[in-house]
């Protein structure tokens, strides 16, 4: 099935008279070592773990005078992971991306299918690239931009689960996927000469649970700015603000800031920076203080460890903590081609830490220092389609650290001392290798 397929889009597309049309593979490897990734280990009874996953991709992309038509099938699986001879896969095949644009006028188009949202810094809409599987919403997206570096997007979604629900009220259907049932989003953007200013403004509604089709609206609200006061100096930061009601059915009131400096020198730029997300307290039960990325590629921003916001809780008695990060970050070019990050987080809560040596509450309280992070990148541009990524990160975690962080986050009453040792050797290791070569393109 999956052949003819392919075999249809290429001759519909490749023989369409008057049209562009491309094909670009994407295969992406990635060998990973973990030993404490994204939470403290156990010392006894639990190995480091190592395995090999890869990502599979074609995009057929094709142009016809106003209209574009985009569609990305990815195959994600890891090495192993079935016979040699088999018929079920357990393998990952999907549609990643299945859009069609069409150009109103020179300044206005419309885009409809599943799309990637990738917005600013990616701290709360991001295409989220690292994971495999990447992310993707079923939305319809309106652009306006002009020649004076105006850019409005407006994105809209509705969502269902299954097949043609058989409710005459398409809000009668449990939805109980985590996602949102019905979203909105604007975001307006203008470029200067040597600045950047964005607003975005998203509504996100959920089904508060399955067994209740009522459905309950987080808003929130973001400014981005950027821009350089000199040519070795220049400034960045965004802030956020989160209200309405969240998927539990809590009250939101949550807050994000960031502030960033690159100093550019002979050697290597310099980024110092800041990050500033709202938590809730342990003893605040039944509010919602803490800030949800919702749909950012955290991997980028809270340490290559992934202990924080990746699919991976942190927190006391059910509630998110926040997090504060202090970082150092710069980007060696070691030779043409090659080229090593470095960063450096120093990670603490913003909120009241407790030690749950007892069972929780407890009113003895622990620093709010939660540890040190070091992340190193070298990548080697083989050639413009072929590329190899090494890298190596190390946690050095304080003793908070075990106290928010939990195997079973669900679990209020997990304690401090349950074999996880915050003075053990916690590290991560990858090698990933990403070939990408254009296959095929046809000319006007």
């Amino acid at each position: 099935m999956k052949k003819v397929i392919l075999l249809t889009l290429f001759s519909v597309f490749a023989f369409s008279s008057y049209a562009q049309f491309s094909v670009t593979a994407e295969v992406r490897p990635r060998f990973e070592y973990r030993n404490g990734f994204k939470t403290p280990r156990p010392e006894t009874n639990f190995k480091a773990a190592s395995f090999v996953e890869q990502r599979t991709r074609l995009y057929f992309d094709y142009q016809k005078e106003k209209l574009h038509l985009h569609i990305a099938l990815q195959d994600i699986r890891m090495w192993g992971n079935h016979d040699q001879i088999y018929k079920a896969d357990p393998a990952l095949t999907n549609v990643y991306e299945a859009y069609a644009t069409y150009e109103i006028s020179p300044n206005w188009y419309v885009k409809v299918g599943r799309q990637m949202l990738s917005y600013d810094t990616q701290r709360f809409m991001g295409g989220l690239d690292w994971a495999q599987q990447a992310r993707s919403h079923d939305a319809v997206l309106i652009r306006y931009k002009n020649d004076n570096g105006v850019k409005l997007d407006a994105a809209f979604a509705f969502n269902n689960s299954g097949f043609e629900p058989g409710f005459l009220n398409a809000y009668a259907t449990p939805y109980g996927l985590n996602n949102y049932k019905n979203m909105q989003m604007l975001h307006l953007s203008k470029k200067y000469d040597k600045a950047y200013v964005s607003l975005i403004f998203q509504n996100d509604g959920r089904q508060i649970a399955a067994a209740d089709t009522s459905v309950q609206y987080r808003q929130t609200y973001g400014v981005v700015a950027n821009g350089s006061l000199s040519d070795a100096l220049s400034l960045a930061g965004e802030f956020y603000y989160q209200g309405g009601i969240n998927g539990e059915g809590q009250t939101v009131n949550a807050l994000f800031a960031n502030l960033q400096v690159t100093i550019k020198t002979k050697l290597t730029p310099i980024i110092l920076g800041g990050d500033y997300a709202s938590g809730t307290k342990l003893e605040d039960a039944g509010k919602d203080n803490a800030w949800n990325p919702l749909y950012g590629t955290n991997h980028k921003w809270y340490g290559f460890m992934d202990y924080f916001y990746v699919g991976n809780g942190h927190g006391q008695g059910g509630r998110t903590t926040g997090l504060i990060d202090l970082y150092l970050k710069t980007n060696f070019k070691l030779a043409d081609k090659h080229t090593l990050a470095v960063h450096g987080h120093y990670f603490m809560s913003p909120v009241t830490l407790y030690d749950t040596r007892t069972l929780l509450p407890s009113t003895v309280e622990i620093s709010s220092g939660l540890g040190v992070e070091i992340d190193l990148v070298y990548k080697f541009v083989v050639q413009k389609d072929f590329n190899i990524q090494v890298g190596y990160s190390h946690m050095l975690p304080q003793e908070s650290m075990e106290a928010i962080k939990k195997y079973n986050p669900a679990d209020a009453t997990d304690i401090m001392g349950s074999g996880k040792n915050p003075n053990g050797l916690y590290n991560w290791a990858f090698v990933m290798l990403q070939f990408k070569p254009q296959l095929f393109s046809s000319k006007k």
